[in-house]
């Protein structure tokens, strides 16, 4: 067994986080931990994984709990395709008579929304297979301890690294080496400050040797993202507030928001737009802008209240109470949402 392999299972065995989803073998709960860990930070997902398997405690649960329902569990974790493509594979697997995720990485990564890393992570920690999970822990401490000068924004350093971890991967305790990335990256070898003289791997690091630990794993320059400026309505009346449901497809897909538009508006130029509709309204004031960035694109929004005297067509109308309970609003409209419930 290479140095790093042991010194990576001692440092672990020392020092691994208390997580709720390390106190359980079964395949279902650990696929959903994987699935919420993507882009979220593991504070979060904990709150958010003992409310979803306590609601939805099998597959099959997930896989017959209506759309609406399971978008509002996922409400606040964002990137929702995670969790449709969680129910399609929950769907698939049931309909085959199947109760949980199989254990071959050919059948998971059959499977919609289930990619290498997580197909990994799912044979290495439930199933006790030795397999490959790179994510963004193992490119930096791979990366810096072996300071590879391969860009990890192209798709063929994968196999660079892949063809490392094949090399250090033990046989046994498979499951706590993958985890050991995860806990390293968190607490030890982060993106920024990085706290090299705890590391476990600082005598080897060859990155450390070099005094170069910022420059790995080495990235391409991002894209610029895209800009987007739009104008949302709150149209009220009486105690109700309008939502409209997004296209099936797209960004925030089948999603409920707030009316908006792709535009930038004044107050004049709404108080003309609803003359110009015939609406009658009580008035119009803006309630402030807000910014939310996605992975490709920013949206710059400038909010606005509209007391209408009758309520619009073409609309779903909703309490307080109801946005609460019953539909998910995405987080960009997170400022305007709790001015709503706060009004």
């Amino acid at each position: 067994m290479q140095n790093i392999t042991q010194n990576l299972l001692d440092w672990y065995s020392k020092n691994k986080r208390d997580l709720p989803w390390r106190k359980t073998k079964n395949p279902y709960y650990i696929w959903i931990s994987e699935i919420m860990l993507q882009q979220t930070r593991v504070e979060v997902v904990k709150v958010y994984y003992e409310r979803f398997i306590k609601r939805l405690p099998t597959l099959k649960d997930l896989s017959t709990i209506p759309e609406d329902e399971l978008l509002k569990l996922w409400e606040g974790l964002g990137y929702y395709s995670r969790v449709r493509n969680m129910q399609k594979t929950a769907k698939t697997l049931i309909d085959a008579g199947k109760n949980n995720l199989p254990n071959t990485k050919k059948e998971l990564l059959n499977l919609p929304g289930i990619g290498k890393y997580t197909a990994g992570a799912i044979l290495s920690i439930a199933f006790d297979k030795p397999s490959v999970a790179i994510d963004g822990n193992v490119y930096r401490v791979l990366g810096r301890y072996y300071a590879i000068g391969d860009s990890i924004s192209k798709g063929s350093t994968y196999t660079i690294y892949e063809q490392r971890m094949h090399k250090i991967l033990p046989k046994r305790q498979s499951g706590d080496f993958i985890q050991s990335f995860m806990d390293l990256g968190n607490e030890i070898c982060t993106s920024k400050s990085p706290k090299c003289e705890s590391c476990p791997l600082q005598k080897e690091c060859k990155a450390k040797k070099l005094n170069q630990v910022g420059m790995y794993p080495v990235k391409d320059k991002q894209k610029e993202k895209k800009i987007e400026e739009r104008s949302v309505f709150l149209l009220v009346y009486k105690d109700k507030v309008a939502i409209q449901k997004r296209k099936s497809t797209g960004l925030l897909a089948s999603m409920y928001e707030f009316p908006n538009i792709q535009k930038t508006m004044s107050t004049i130029d709404i108080e003309n737009a609803l003359f110009d509709k015939n609406i009658s309204y009580q008035y119009v004031s803006p309630v402030g802008d807000a910014k939310h960035v996605f992975s490709h694109v920013i949206w710059y929004m400038k909010g606005y209240i509209i007391e209408l005297k009758k309520p619009l067509d073409n609309y779903c109308w909703v309490t307080k109470q109801q946005l609460k309970n019953e539909y998910s609003i995405p987080s960009a409209f997170s400022s305007y949402l709790d001015y709503f419930l706060k009004r």
